[in-house]
């Protein structure tokens, strides 16, 4: 297995790596759990459809010791008994940003006030620009089709 692209997008573009540093040192100050982070990166990549983000975000999972009960019910997180009320607020919220919304806003205040109960102003904000770094990462992966279960450069090196 090939990645689609011939060459590294790092390589074609150094400031990349510059963004993804960043964007992980924003996620990483720890107002929000990592587990709970990759839950909702691994919910995106299952929205999208990617299994680069999958692999990726399950392995990352599996590292920090989640249960493969849990990390299987991500994709029925709704009526799955393995999830908190803040990661099931987490799950919504990423499912509200990237699927159509049936009537209104993607993310309504109903949601936004829900998602608020269980996050103070910081981790809100830490897990939008979670939802963000997927949401960068996304087009990447779909584009560019790197190998699952390498790391993001790897397949080019």
């Amino acid at each position: 297995m090939e990645p689609r692209m011939a060459e590294d997008p790092l390589d074609l573009v150094p400031e990349l790596a510059e963004v993804s540093a960043a964007l992980f040192k924003a996620t990483g100050n720890r107002s929000v759990p990592r587990t709970t982070i990759s839950l909702v990166q691994l919910r995106a990549g299952q929205i999208v459809g990617n299994t680069y983000l999958t692999v990726l975000h399950t392995d990352f999972l599996r590292k920090a010791e989640v249960s493969e009960a849990r990390i299987t019910a991500v994709a029925s997180w709704k009526d799955a008994p393995y999830f908190s009320a803040a990661e099931r607020a987490a799950l919504a919220l990423v499912e509200a940003v990237f699927l159509p919304a049936p009537h209104g806003e993607r993310v309504s205040d109903e949601l936004y006030a829900q998602v608020a109960e269980h996050y103070d102003a910081k981790a809100l904000a830490t897990l939008t620009i979670a939802i963000g770094q997927v949401g960068f990462f996304i087009p990447v992966a779909l584009i560019a089709k790197p190998v699952p279960g390498r790391s993001f450069t790897d397949p080019w090196k």
